[in-house]
């Protein structure tokens, strides 16, 4: 695991190749249009009716769109976390080890978002985006989420564990896998 760790800010650090550097740009553009895309139907499902609506539109949007995201670019599109919500969305171990490099980099420097690019252990080229939490997420994911809410959570993902989390903290990382290389 501490080689993975090891390698894995390796690879970080170094700058990517220019034959990378396209699909690097694929990758970024990607993990923006899902987070924007659902960040969009997300708010507009608050405001229209609350939180509880939302976690139905989260359930089964964020899904959708990742799939249609993914399909017009030969990759898989999507999130994980450290700790997640949908148990679909586990990390991978290589997928755990960016994941606490994230978490370190952002309690050193939080105006950052990082960013890796890798090769997996499989072969298949990886980029991660960390999802930062936002103020807006706190209805469902923060440190005091209404037992209505945290019901309603429940009542869809009973294994819940995406709770407990501040404003500023590390929540995730979009994910995207890319089926060629």
């Amino acid at each position: 695991m501490i080689r993975l760790l090891l390698l894995t800010m390796l690879v970080i650090t170094v700058p990517a190749l220019a034959d990378d550097q396209q699909r690097i740009e694929q990758s970024r553009q990607l993990s923006m249009q899902l987070g924007k895309q659902l960040s969009a139907e997300l708010m507009a499902a608050m405001k229209a009716e609350g939180p509880v609506h939302a976690i139905s539109v989260c359930n089964e949007r964020a899904p959708e769109i990742a799939q249609s995201l993914g399909a017009n670019s030969n990759a898989i599109v999507g999130r994980t976390a450290l700790r997640v919500r949908n148990p679909n969305n586990a990390p991978l171990g290589e997928h755990k080890a960016v994941m606490d490099y994230f978490k370190q980099r952002i309690a050193q420097d939080p105006n950052v978002v990082p960013e890796a690019w890798f090769t997996s252990s499989n072969g298949e080229q990886h980029y991660m985006r960390a999802i930062v939490m936002q103020p807006q997420c706190a209805a469902c994911h923060g440190a005091n989420v209404k037992p209505e809410v945290q019901q309603a959570i429940l009542a869809k993902y009973p294994d819940d564990q995406a709770t407990g989390f501040e404003v500023g903290e590390l929540r995730g990382s979009f994910l995207i896998r890319w089926l060629d290389k």
